[in-house]
């Protein structure tokens, strides 16, 4: 978490100095682009790392609660339901909602939640919090619509990429930092620091983000069916959603086995080594404005067809390092590059659709991603039960084969 507040704030100091005052709607100049970008970012990752803070906490809540230890494993799962129920309650009012303003609700929504979990006297409460804490933390789908909004057309892919650079950062490098301030402060300082992070994160959006013009009047329950209307009428978003979902998948199996394939022979490592690998991912998060860049100049058909080659290369040098460190950190590479590659070009893709509708485009898009992640994470677990780390790796390359199948399906 430490490391997540200082890449905050050293956004923030960036976009401080970047960004002009901010109410305008109209198109921001280059300079005043890139400090929303980092801002939006910012966001991005300070948001979504409130979904997996409590991932390496469950020891730690199981000692304070252990009347009810056999409900701990439900705080990080209505955690991601209520992630689930954010991208569907919430997300779509992107469209008709200033989303500078709807960001700022979120963020006192999740302060609330988390002083609620950060005092909770009993498990149950925590779980509750933790439910609303996955529903307000969807303000980080609202970064990549409003930064495909702010960009020009041919720099949509740079901008959705450095958006995505914040978002992977946060995920990555969450349960690090919560598992660094838990040891040396409690599990509660956790959601204490991260109240601190997101009232920090509120001032700068309030003074420096400009507003977005709402781009729908639809009614609510018109808005929340939008959606599905959008991924029946367009094959391409569908497409898009497909590939992500499998790409996602591969990327899930792989993180909800490593930790099992570390603590055997040869290597006898614990959770922290597992920890250390997030971090290499983080270093390689730094390439996604490249990743939006090549999408802008080569199209995004052309950069999907690379992602879907470096996840299948990736899960091929897995197979091939089952007890190697050296392997798996160059797989690990690889399989982030190929991640971020897809990721930012099928968002670039899907945004270009229908501008206008934008928020509720990344729903349908999202949603699948995170089904494809929960399938690969099950999907992970299995393999490695009945089959060890080769069928761990043969199931990552199929997800790739499929994601393969389906773009060129497309084309």
């Amino acid at each position: 978490m430490i490391d997540m507040c200082k890449l905050m704030i050293a956004c923030f100091s960036e976009s401080l100095h970047s960004m002009p005052k901010p109410h305008f709607t109209v198109a921001p100049s280059e300079r005043s682009l890139h400090g929303s970008l980092l801002l939006l970012a910012s966001v991005a990752g300070v948001a979504i790392a409130n979904i997996y803070y409590n991932q390496p906490l469950l020891d730690s809540f199981r000692q304070s609660f252990p009347q009810s230890g056999p409900w701990i494993g439900a705080i990080p799962t209505m955690t991601q339901i209520g992630f689930a129920i954010g991208m569907l309650l919430l997300a779509p009012l992107g469209d008709r909602i200033d989303r500078r303003r709807l960001i700022l609700l979120q963020i006192v929504g999740i302060c609330v939640a988390l002083l609620v979990a950060a005092t909770a006297p009993t498990l149950p409460v925590l779980i509750g919090a933790s439910l609303a804490i996955g529903v307000l933390a969807t303000m980080a789908q609202q970064a990549g619509p409003f930064a495909a909004e702010l960009a020009p057309a041919a720099q949509r892919g740079h901008a959705i990429g450095t958006v995505y650079r914040g978002l992977l950062l946060g995920i990555l490098l969450a349960r690090t930092g919560a598992g660094f301030v838990a040891e040396y402060f409690g599990w509660r300082a956790v959601f204490a620091t991260s109240i601190i992070a997101m009232l920090i994160l509120a001032i700068v959006v309030a003074t420096r983000l400009p507003h977005s013009k709402p781009t729908s009047s639809l009614s609510y329950s018109k808005l929340l069916g939008s959606p599905w209307h959008l991924a029946v009428e367009m094959r391409e978003l569908r497409e898009a959603a497909v590939i992500g979902a499998a790409l996602f998948a591969s990327f899930s199996l792989f993180w909800s086995v490593l930790s099992l394939l570390l603590a055997g022979a040869p290597f006898h490592l614990g959770p922290q080594a597992a920890g250390l690998f997030g971090i290499i991912g983080a270093v390689g998060a730094y390439l996604a404005p490249w990743a939006g860049k090549l999408a802008d100049r080569r199209g995004s058909r052309t950069v999907i067809s690379l992602a879907i080659g470096f996840m299948a290369v990736a899960f091929v040098v897995f197979g091939l390092s089952g007890a190697s460190i050296t392997g798996l950190v160059i797989g690990v590479i690889i399989l982030d590059i190929g991640l971020q590659m897809g990721q930012v070009s099928n968002q670039s893709r899907i945004f270009a659709l229908k501008p206008e509708a934008s928020s509720r485009l990344n729903t349908v898009y999202m949603m699948c991603y995170f089904i494809g992640g929960a399938a690969g994470s099950a999907t992970g677990a299995v393999a490695w039960y009945k089959f060890g780390w080769i069928g761990v790796c043969i199931a990552g390359l199929l997800f790739s084969v499929l994601a393969g199948w389906n773009h060129m399906r497309g084309r």
